[in-house]
């Protein structure tokens, strides 16, 4: 359909005489008035759609989020795990942004049941509280059903990758270790042979990360463990 016929529908027949950039500023001009849904029922409705693509979407800190408290889980997180290299820091992060979600969906479950209680409140007719609050919560899980099973669904992708990515960290810090490990052990060989030989030794020469302190508190653990170890036996 073409553009004049498109604008003699909108204009019950007849051709409209306003030009298309007018129009678009006209457009644009309502939208800036709109706004958005009036009713409880539909800022409700609007809230839960902002919150799924919360949840789906990449942004991790919603306006209603605490800044602070995420910026203080993620240092735990990380305090928790230590990354040393870039995978594994990334690692860290990916983990904190997982267990954050998941602490909102379990969250976000309760506000809406809660509020679904109290729109309901009003609709059980029974003096006992325990049985009032039952059948509110009843009312609110059926409405709300919808809702609530997405929420389950986000809640088990979210988990599955949380686990994913923590067993990924730890496979890739147990490598690191079993690495560091072995180059220890060769560090501190190669280390004593300069002391014996009374010449000075830089780690870094052979690749290793290690520094000399650090080789020599190596090198009096593991002789006091050997001490420890004859006098057991």
């Amino acid at each position: 359909m073409s553009d004049i016929s498109k604008n003699q529908i909108a204009n019950g027949g007849a051709p409209s005489t306003e030009p298309s950039s007018n129009r678009t500023e006209t457009n644009r001009a309502n939208a800036q008035h709109s706004t958005g849904p009036r009713t409880d029922a539909g800022k409700q409705r609007s809230s839960l759609n902002a919150l799924r693509h919360g949840l789906t979407g990449h942004t991790i800190v919603l306006p209603s989020d605490d800044l602070v408290a995420y910026e203080r889980h993620c240092k735990e997180v990380h305090d928790q795990y230590r990354p040393k290299n870039k995978m594994e820091v990334l690692l860290a992060q990916m983990l904190a942004d997982l267990a954050w979600r998941l602490n909102r969906i379990t969250a976000l479950e309760a506000n809406m049941l809660t509020l679904g209680i109290n729109e309901h409140s009003d609709s059980v007719d029974t003096e006992n509280h325990q049985t009032h609050s039952a059948l509110a919560m009843a009312k609110a899980f059926h409405q709300q059903s919808r809702d609530l099973a997405n929420l389950s669904m986000y809640e088990q992708r979210l988990s599955a990758r949380f686990h994913k990515t923590l067993k990924q960290l730890q496979d890739l810090q147990a490598a690191r270790i079993d690495r560091e490990k072995l180059d220890m052990y060769s560090a501190a060989r190669i280390l004593q042979m300069h002391k014996n030989k009374k010449v000075p030794y830089n780690p870094v020469e052979d690749g290793f990360v290690f520094s000399n302190a650090e080789i020599e508190t190596y090198i009096e653990r593991r002789d006091r463990e050997n001490q420890a170890l004859r006098a057991a036996s």
